[in-house]
C-alpha cells in the first residue's frame, strides 16, 4: 500500500488559536457555524476584563496583526448571532447609549465607574449575593431573577485632582 516510508507519515494538525488552553472551555451551542471571524470575536470577548462595545471589539480586531476581512457591521452580526444562542450579556452604563457585550459565563461582575476618567473598576464580590431573595421591602410574591448594580464616583487619581480644585 505505501510505496515509500514517507507515505506512511501521519500529518498532525496544528493547534488553532481558539483551541488553546487559555480559551474558555465552553460547549459551543449546536447550530452555530464557527467561522474564523466568529472565533476571533469570541477570543476578544473571552480575554476582555470588562464589557466591550462593538466598536471596541472591532478596534481590537483591527489591532491584531494579520486580521482582515472585518467591518463593524460584521462584528454587530456576530454579536447578534452570539446573543441568539445565549452566549452574551448586554448592558450599558448610565447616561450612555452604547451597548456593551460580555460573554455569559454564568456569573456576573459589578463595576464602579469614575465620573471623570470613565475608568471601570470591578467589584470583588456581589453585594446582593447573600440577600438576593430577602431584600427588605420586597413583596413576598416577587421572585428576583437578576439585578444590576452600578456605582459612580471618582477613582483615587481623579478624587485627588478634584479635591485640589475644591470640587469634592
Amino acid at each position: 500500500m505505501f510505496q515509500t516510508p514517507i507515505d506512511a507519515v501521519i500529518w498532525v494538525r496544528p493547534v488553532l488559536p481558539w483551541e488553546k488552553e487559555s480559551m474558555d472551555k465552553r460547549d459551543y451551542p449546536a447550530g452555530i457555524k464557527w467561522t474564523r471571524q466568529r472565533r476571533d470575536v469570541y477570543q476578544v470577548l473571552s480575554e476582555a476584563e470588562e464589557p466591550l462595545s462593538a466598536l471596541q471589539i472591532y478596534r481590537q480586531l483591527e489591532e491584531t496583526a494579520g486580521q482582515s476581512g472585518y467591518a463593524l457591521s460584521t462584528v454587530y452580526r456576530i454579536l447578534a448571532a452570539f446573543e441568539e444562542h445565549d452566549m452574551l450579556r448586554k448592558s450599558s452604563w448610565m447616561g450612555e447609549d452604547t451597548l456593551l457585550y460580555e460573554l455569559d459565563r454564568g456569573d456576573h461582575t459589578h463595576y464602579a465607574l469614575c465620573l471623570d476618567c470613565r475608568r471601570r473598576v470591578p467589584l470583588e464580590n456581589c453585594p446582593f449575593k447573600q440577600i438576593h431573595d430577602h431584600l427588605p421591602g420586597l413583596p413576598g410574591d416577587f421572585v428576583v431573577t437578576g439585578h444590576k448594580l452600578e456605582l459612580y464616583g471618582y477613582c483615587k487619581e481623579c478624587r485627588a485632582k478634584h479635591m485640589d480644585d475644591g470640587q469634592i
